[in-house]
C-alpha cells in the first residue's frame, strides 16, 4: 500500500511577490527586542564580535547566536571570521529595503494628511 503524503501549514507566500516576501523576512527579523537590542549595540560599536554582544545582554551565549544567526539570514547584519570570532556589522543592502519600505509610507502619510478613518 502506497500513502500520498499532503504538506499541511502551507504559508501561501507563492502568492506574494519576491520583494514582498523579502521585506516580510527582513521585518520579521526585526520583530524581536533583543534582535533590536543587537541592531542598537552594533549600531554604537560599528562592528563587535559575539561575546562583546553576550555581555551588553541579559541572554546567553546560545541565544544571542540564534539571534545574529535569524539577523544574518534575513541581511540585516553580516559577519567575518577574526581569528576564532565572528565580528558582525550592519549589511546596508538590508537596511535600504527597510528604509525603502517604510520611506515610501511616510511619503504617503506626508502627502495625505487627512483623517481616514
Amino acid at each position: 500500500m502506497q500513502y500520498k503524503y499532503i504538506t499541511m501549514g502551507i504559508t501561501k507566500t507563492e502568492g506574494f511577490t519576491d520583494s514582498q516576501n523579502e521585506l516580510a523576512v527582513l521585518t520579521k527579523a526585526l520583530g524581536h527586542p533583543a534582535r533590536i537590542a543587537i541592531i542598537e549595540y552594533i549600531i554604537r560599536v560599528n562592528s563587535c564580535i559575539c561575546g562583546d554582544i553576550v555581555n551588553e545582554l541579559p541572554l546567553a551565549q546560545p541565544t544571542v547566536s540564534q539571534h545574529l544567526k535569524e539577523l544574518k539570514n534575513a541581511g540585516l547584519i553580516k559577519g567575518s571570521v577574526e581569528g576564532s570570532s565572528i565580528c558582525y556589522c550592519i549589511d546596508e543592502n538590508g537596511f535600504e529595503k527597510v528604509k525603502g519600505f517604510f520611506k515610501t509610507i511616510y511619503n504617503h502619510i506626508e502627502k495625505k494628511k487627512t483623517d481616514c478613518c
